[in-house]
């Protein structure tokens, strides 16, 4: 199979789909790999990498999707990128298309064949695709909202680990899943006040025995929401319902009686968000402020770590596109369920129900 590898042109989207080392690796079973050029600059690798390693380098975009069966990258692909997909072409990528009609729309009449890396489930029903970006966003949500307390930044002013005779800074995580239980590390580490609100008991007393009593775990209900968010002055937005939009969680009436200067980083922006007042941003312009809180929502976090985020995302996806590439699409799905719940689209049509669901279409089962 020829795997086609364009390079990123969203805002500030400094990550490739897959390292030299992985181009070597599926050379070594047999695969072709085309490269677009300069596609590995922002990550730090050159394209003289990619040749050592058995790649060819494109001197287009157009080159490379011509050549290639499957096109594999980073972010769903943008409007400009989807007339060159071809029916039959195979897209391997995080794609988000609840909160995307118009690239869902796009690519739909395109009949290509589109998996996402964001509704691939492992056998124990977990999203291993999703997890090493899910872990960078959490991280990265804590260092980012404190950064925007700053009062330079139009915050609070507020040091989240505080000093000896001035209380910490109040960190309210809603959802503690992956994106939730990395922002809840890094808060507890900087010294914050933790509150961390979720569904799933279970996953509170397990943080809750983690943690020794270094944070509070409530379950969701109107009232705890209200008061955590009311006294924040840094809330989490980690809330996943995998491949549909998230629910909201926060209302805009509630956001209006958060503390002046408080922050919101919505990591479930690229699935519109769990909070009312929640669009998304770019890095070039990551900010807004609603009724005085200052609200980030840049859907490409780990775009600006892309280092570490392109070797954690090729440790993931490596094994899945060997078996792609190897197999062909038809019998990898049908001997891997989890990889078949990965495909949103096929033939032109919607086969994850809750992107059908997202849009208002139909839905058919890919198997």
């Amino acid at each position: 199979m020829v795997i086609g590898v364009p390079k990123e042109i969203k805002d500030h989207e400094y990550r490739v789909s897959l390292t030299p080392e992985g181009a070597a690796t599926l050379r070594q079973s047999g695969h072709d790999v085309w490269l677009e050029q300069s596609a590995g600059q922002g990550s730090g690798f050159s394209d003289d990498e990619y040749r050592k390693a058995g790649a060819s380098v494109a001197g287009s975009k157009d080159e490379v999707f011509k050549k290639a069966d499957l096109i594999l990258k980073v972010k769903e692909p943008v409007l400009s990128e989807c007339h060159l997909f071809r029916p039959g072409q195979v897209l391997f990528t995080y794609l988000h298309l609840a909160s995307l009609p118009d690239v869902t729309m796009a690519l739909l009449s395109n009949k290509i064949t589109a998996i996402a890396y964001e509704t691939t489930e492992s056998k124990d029903g977990s999203l291993p695709l999703l997890k090493p970006m899910s872990e960078i966003a959490g991280r990265m949500s804590v260092q980012i909202g404190a950064q925007y307390l700053e009062k330079i930044h139009r915050g609070r002013g507020v040091l989240l680990g505080g000093v000896p005779g001035s209380e910490p800074g109040r960190v309210v995580v809603l959802g503690a899943g992956i994106v939730g239980s990395s922002a809840t590390r890094i808060a507890v580490g900087m010294g914050a006040q933790v509150t961390v609100i979720n569904l799933d008991i279970e996953r509170l007393r397990y943080l809750d025995d983690q943690y020794q009593g270094r944070i509070v775990t409530r379950a969701v209900s109107p009232t705890s929401i209200e008061e955590a968010v009311c006294s924040a002055d840094l809330v989490i937005g980690a809330v996943l319902v995998p491949g549909a939009k998230a629910p909201k969680l926060v209302s805009r009436s509630l956001v209006s009686r958060m503390k002046p200067g408080a922050v919101i980083v919505d990591v479930s922006v690229d699935q519109g968000g769990c909070i009312e007042t929640t669009r998304p941003t770019t890095h070039s312009e990551p900010v807004y402020v609603v009724d005085d809180i200052v609200h980030y929502g840049v859907a490409n976090m780990p775009g600006i770590v892309p280092r570490t985020s392109t070797y954690a995302l090729t440790n993931a996806t490596l094994p899945y596109l060997l078996q792609l590439a190897s197999d062909g699409v038809d019998r990898a799905i049908r001997s891997d369920p989890g990889l078949a719940k990965g495909v949103n689209l096929r033939d032109g049509k919607l086969t994850h129900q809750g992107v059908a669901e997202a849009h208002g279409l139909p839905f058919a089962p890919v198997l």
